[in-house]
Order: structure tokens, then C-alpha cells, then sequence
């Protein structure tokens, strides 16, 4: 089985190219490719397949050719993945498909259909506008954390921590509790810490994440987007840019009064054959 390897501020992710959407990708066989010791190890697993040859994207065949399947790192799938299209559409342009210079290239998502601006250095895409819709809490270690919940066509729970709580000594290593009846399918939680001034932003956050059905990654692209809206909205702002410093390095939240743009740097770093056989089960 060939694959390419790529990762957007950290968040990686290994990337099959099926445009005829005949590999039998599983749960164990995502799960397996994505496992760090005994796998290629990656947040989650690209499938890259033509849009009318999957049954989950058929219906946006006529608004974009090409449906990033993607499956969280435990084998599960998710609605979304703002860093993974970023990257997603990094691979599409390695193979000479970049989309038009204005209106970007379409990508199918589970959550729908998103576009991308393909730069020399970086990926913006067009996420749209992310939905502050409820409150809720999480709980971490003891800690009874408010947050707001937020729909980026996947889950968000956006913790603003007090300013006792260090985020860096934070201990994620285990999921934080939330309300299940609010989020039934799960939920990503981003604990957030407000940064220095940025030059040429509104606003400046720092942020970790716990992803449902990959733990805590250095990034989480849709996570950005969900801290950007909260904190825009928190200060008294419609529209704006925000700069999310992550683990893994730096996105910009751009929200204006249609949509939201992630821009951030997208890079392949290895092309390789890996051994189905010889993958864990």
C-alpha cells in the first residue's frame, strides 16, 4: 500500500491515494496505519477518493471532485478536520490538481464542502462560519472548567482557563469529562489562555486541545476556527483575526460576516509502501 505522510503545525496524518475509492479502509486498518510504534503513526488517515466513487460524498460529486475520507487515529470517522484538508489539498496540489487562483479548489467533507487557497508556504480554507450556539463545562483533574460549545461542522467545547490554571501544565493525557446529553457524539476541547499582542491581528490566544478519537494533539485546524469565534465574540467582535498559537506552531482565524478562513502551513514530508500484513490487529 502506498502513502504519503504530511502534517499541518503538527497535526499529522498519513494520506492514501484511493481516486477510484477501491482500498477496503476499516477501523482496524485506519487505527493500525496510525499507530506510532508498530504503524507509520499519524492523528488520523487521509483517504484521497474521487467524490463520486464514495457513498458518504456522491451527492457533492457536482460542487467538487475529490471527498477527503477522513478517520480519526482510534479508527473512527469525524465530520471534519480543518488542518487535515489543509493538508488534504497540499497532496492534491503535489499531483497537479490546485483549483482555480481566485474562487480555490472544492474539497467534499463529511460536514460538506469547504475551499481551499493553495500558497507557496501556506493553505488557507474557507471553513465557514463557525456557530456559538450553548455553554457547558468541562472537567479536567478536579477543575470545573465553563466553556462555550461551538459547531465548525464538528463538536467544539472552548475553555477559557482562569488565570490560576497554567495551560502548559495542563494534564491531558486522559479525556476531560463533559456533558454527553450536549455533545452525544463526542466532543474536542480546546483550553485557551489569552497571548501577547500579534502585529496585524484583532487578537492573540493560546491554545491545547483534546481530540475526540485522537487524545491530545499539537493542533486541531476546526479547533482554531471554534477559539476564534468564542474569543472574537468575547471581545466584542463580529469579524477579526485572531492568531492561535498551538504546540505545534501558529493558525490565523480569519472571521468576516460570511465565513471563517484557516490559514496556516501544510507540508508533505515522506512518500512510502507499507505492509498491510504487517500492520498491528
Amino acid at each position: 500500500m502506498q502513502f504519503t505522510k504530511g502534517h499541518g503545525t503538527g497535526n499529522d496524518f498519513v494520506i492514501l491515494d484511493d481516486p477510484e475509492g477501491r482500498l477496503r479502509l476499516t477501523p482496524e486498518l485506519a487505527a493500525a496505519l496510525c499507530d506510532r510504534r508498530r504503524g507509520i503513526g499519524g492523528d488520523g488517515v487521509l483517504r484521497v477518493v474521487r467524490a463520486a466513487n464514495h457513498p458518504a460524498a456522491a451527492r457533492y460529486a457536482d460542487r467538487a471532485e475529490w471527498f477527503m475520507d477522513y478517520w480519526n487515529s482510534d479508527g473512527s470517522l469525524a465530520e471534519m478536520c480543518g488542518n487535515g484538508v489543509r493538508v488534504f489539498t497540499r497532496y492534491l496540489s503535489s499531483i497537479g490538481v490546485t483549483g482555480s487562483p481566485d474562487t480555490g479548489l472544492p474539497v467534499a467533507t463529511r460536514a460538506g464542502v469547504v475551499r481551499a487557497l493553495v500558497g507557496p508556504d501556506e493553505i488557507a480554507v474557507d471553513m465557514g462560519r463557525p456557530r456559538v450556539y450553548d455553554t457547558s463545562t468541562a472537567t479536567l483533574d478536579g477543575l470545573v472548567l465553563p466553556g462555550a460549545a461551538v459547531d465548525c461542522g464538528n463538536p467544539h467545547l472552548v475553555c477559557a482557563l482562569p488565570p490560576d490554571v497554567d495551560l502548559a501544565a495542563l494534564d491531558l493525557t486522559r479525556a476531560p469529562g463533559f456533558d454527553r446529553a450536549l455533545f452525544p457524539a463526542g466532543v474536542n476541547v480546546e483550553f485557551v489562555t489569552p497571548g501577547e499582542p500579534v502585529a496585524g491581528t484583532d487578537l492573540h490566544t493560546l491554545m491545547r486541545v483534546y481530540e475526540r478519537g485522537s487524545a491530545e494533539t499539537l493542533s486541531c485546524g476546526s479547533g482554531a476556527c471554534a477559539v476564534g469565534a468564542v474569543a472574537l465574540r468575547d471581545a466584542g467582535l463580529d469579524t477579526g483575526v485572531v492568531a492561535v498559537d498551538v504546540p505545534g506552531g501558529r493558525l490565523t482565524v480569519t472571521i468576516d460576516e460570511s465565513t471563517c478562513w484557516l490559514a496556516g502551513p501544510a507540508v508533505l514530508v515522506a512518500h512510502g509502501e507499507v505492509d498491510e500484513d504487517a500492520l498491528p490487529r
